[in-house]
């Protein structure tokens, strides 16, 4: 190690990160080594699919607040991507900001000794949030880590071994995580993954319930059914009406765990503050993130009923114990983001801009055939387009207007549209004058 080199280095990134204002060649010089770095030393392809730095690598974020994003320049963007789902309560909320840098006065991480209590109060706060009997809840980093302890706890709690999930599910991509996804370009590379998973039909209940049958037929036995309400990933799939309640009675007669997956659904952006409460169901595991950290932390969980819990009172640590899970940095967001979510009934919120945003793009699809199809609850919202290009194109030509939009090029046959429950009813208006306009080109 050349320590000369490394100081150098570091210091003149610590002196751009600390100034108040960046000079016009600091900014020239953040934009050519953002470039250079992901050349050289993050990834290159990242820089060949993404709309933005595959047609002018000329911008690179740097602020943000509400709904805007700005570059280094002070380029403004609208933000309808939302971090594919993180900014619920906007960029840079104000009131969680202030929660967390109250907590970084006191005190960031935990001793991993003593009693810690935001964790307790997270979790307390979750179990009053999340509906039914879920009582007893374990934080986590990321999503996938999250997906991972909902089925090592079904495992455990339960004794048995299989998973059901479904074709096109996404739950992360980790190993367990993986196993569960229901993508082959995501799993192919890592083939053979965990055994124990099948897949089966999206918003098909009665395939859920063969395979259970049949699994048991040859001597096998089933933990848990894990499940999206919408799937996300999966270009916005809306399921059955009566879907997850046919899953939950599956589940119950066959004394399998059902585990609903609500890492993107979570937290209001269906128009409740959680999807299985438009289905009137409880799981016995619910998985949440995103949103969940208020935008300024990572942080998911898990939260279950208390018959699953039962292992884990003899030994706390079976399940997991990841160092930074539950850290009181990222539970003081998550309780901030509770606190803001209910106050301001962000459900209700997303409700309303969700109704009117789909409403104005049925309008548009009659116009312009190109666009195929609207579908989505609240702001979670897919537009359907007959090709991955011509998606990319729209993306693109948002883009051009300062919009910002779910797609990349190898992933734009459906743009998702995931703007942060605080967008202004303005920026709204705008994002669909610029969409109309891109259509036109189209």
């Amino acid at each position: 190690m050349d320590k000369k080199a490394v100081l150098k280095e570091s210091s003149r990134i610590l002196k751009m990160i600390l100034k108040e204002e960046l000079t016009q060649e600091e900014k020239k010089e953040v934009v050519a080594d953002s470039v250079d770095n992901y050349q050289h030393h993050v990834n290159p392809a990242i820089l060949d699919v993404r709309k933005s730095v595959s047609t002018d690598f000329s911008f690179v974020e740097w602020e943000d607040e509400g709904a805007l994003i700005r570059d280094t320049h002070g380029v403004e963007f609208i933000d309808c991507l939302g971090g594919f789902g993180i900014y619920m309560l906007g960029h840079r909320n104000p009131k969680i900001v202030e929660v967390v840098k109250k907590q970084l006065n006191r005190f960031a991480l935990h001793s991993q000794e003593l009693v810690e209590p935001l964790r307790g109060y997270l979790s307390r706060l979750i179990s009053l949030v999340t509906p039914g009997d879920l009582q007893y809840s374990f934080i986590c980093n990321g999503g996938a880590e999250a997906i991972e302890m909902a089925l090592k706890l079904s495992r455990l709690a339960s004794g048995r071994k299989w998973f059901i999930s479904t074709v096109n599910a996404f739950h992360g991509k980790s190993m367990g995580a993986l196993s569960a996804t229901g993508k082959a370009a995501y799993r192919d590379p890592y083939l053979p993954l965990i055994p124990g998973f099948q897949h089966v039909e999206y918003g098909n209940a009665t395939a859920v319930e063969k395979a259970i049958h049949n699994l048991v037929a040859i001597g096998e036995s089933v933990a848990a059914v894990i499940v999206e309400p919408i799937q996300g990933e999966a270009v916005i799939i809306i399921p059955p009406q009566d879907y997850l309640p046919k899953l939950r009675k599956i589940c119950d007669e066959h004394g399998v765990y059902l585990i609903t997956d609500e890492i993107q659904t979570g937290m209001g952006r269906t128009g409740t503050m959680w999807a299985v409460e438009q289905a009137e169901i409880v799981p016995d595991i619910l998985v949440m993130g995103k949103a969940f950290g208020g935008g300024v932390m990572p942080i998911t969980a898990i939260a279950a009923r208390p018959d699953l819990w039962e292992n884990m009172k003899t030994n706390p640590w079976i399940l997991g114990s990841p160092t930074f899970g539950g850290n009181p940095l990222s539970c003081s967001a998550a309780i901030a983001a509770i606190d803001y979510t209910v106050e301001y009934d962000i459900p209700k919120m997303a409700k309303e801009k969700g109704n009117y945003i789909l409403e104005k793009l049925e309008l548009l699809r009659t116009k312009y055939p190109v666009l195929q199809d609207v579908r989505g609850r609240g702001l979670l919202i897919g537009m359907e387009f007959p090709s991955d290009e011509i998606g990319f194109e729209l993306a693109k030509g948002l883009f051009d207007q300062r919009v910002l939009v779910g797609g990349t090029l190898n992933n734009a046959r459906v743009i998702r549209i995931e703007p942060p429950a605080v967008i202004s009813m303005d920026q709204i208006d705008t994002v669909l004058s610029c969409l109309e306009n891109t259509l036109k080109t189209l």
